[in-house]
């Protein structure tokens, strides 16, 4: 009922696979996003995987962000921080892990799952990754994910996606914007691709690895401050009745 965050690790390419799921589209409530966080980092610590991979379970929805049922619990500005700090926390987690963290996203994101697919060191994703961020339509912005979109797409893209917030962008779109390195037709052939590159990767030095992360992520030294800063805009947003009523309509 509350879903689940699964790691397997392969003795073939050396690498965690860590996968989620939630009956409501892959949404991450609170338990998943801390889940996420702490499988990401306990792979990064154990020096016999090479490299992480991230997916999703299910064929249409790879994330659809925020909890919507979570979102319309919070009832004051601390829980609301707390709450967005979770996806800041994983965000983090990601850029700080010393492995290259590679994305699968086989459907659509939304919101906090664009995030997650932007956050990723190399992404592939299939023709049906469409992307979306409607955090402006219901009245809160996204704002502890934007500096990673900005990091991968641009600001001008960024621009794009968050004002444009009703409307769905294609996977071939934010594959020219830099979000998607590959587009598959199929689930099938974007995992084929995806082994192909973890079997390369299981072979490179760590030590090298690590050291490209860090030129990779210049410059976003300060995003435990930043994000965590951002989470309490959207904590403080998140209360308004306008959201509150967006909320509820979305939901029904």
């Amino acid at each position: 009922m509350y879903g689940f965050v699964n790691t397997i690790i392969t003795e073939i390419n050396n690498t965690a696979i860590i996968e989620f799921y939630h009956p409501k589209s892959n949404s991450l409530p609170s338990s998943l996003l801390k889940k996420l966080e702490t499988e990401i980092l306990k792979a990064g610590d154990d020096e016999s995987i090479k490299s992480i991979l991230i997916r999703s379970n299910g064929d249409r929805a790879f994330c659809a962000g925020a909890s919507f049922d979570e979102l319309i619990s919070i009832s004051d500005e601390k829980d609301g921080e707390e709450f967005f700090n979770g996806f800041a926390n994983l965000i983090n987690a990601i850029r700080k892990v010393p492995k290259f963290v590679i994305g699968e996203v086989q459907g659509k994101a939304v919101g906090g799952g664009v995030g997650l697919a932007c956050a990723f060191d190399y992404s592939f994703a299939t023709e049906n990754a469409s992307v979306k961020l409607s955090e402006l339509s219901i009245g809160i912005g996204p704002f502890v994910i934007a500096p990673a979109v900005e990091r991968k797409i641009g600001i001008s893209a960024l621009s794009e996606l968050s004002i444009d917030a009703k409307n769905w962008k294609s996977a071939q779109w934010a594959k020219e914007k830099g979000m998607f390195y590959n587009v598959s037709e199929s689930k099938l052939e974007m995992q084929k691709l995806s082994s192909d590159l973890l079997n390369s990767l299981s072979e490179y030095n760590l030590g090298s690895i690590l050291e490209m992360k860090k030129v990779l992520w210049k410059d976003c030294e300060d995003w435990d401050t930043l994000l965590s800063e951002n989470a309490k805009i959207s904590g403080k947003l998140v209360l308004s009745d306008f959201t509150k009523n967006k909320l509820k309509e979305f939901k029904k």
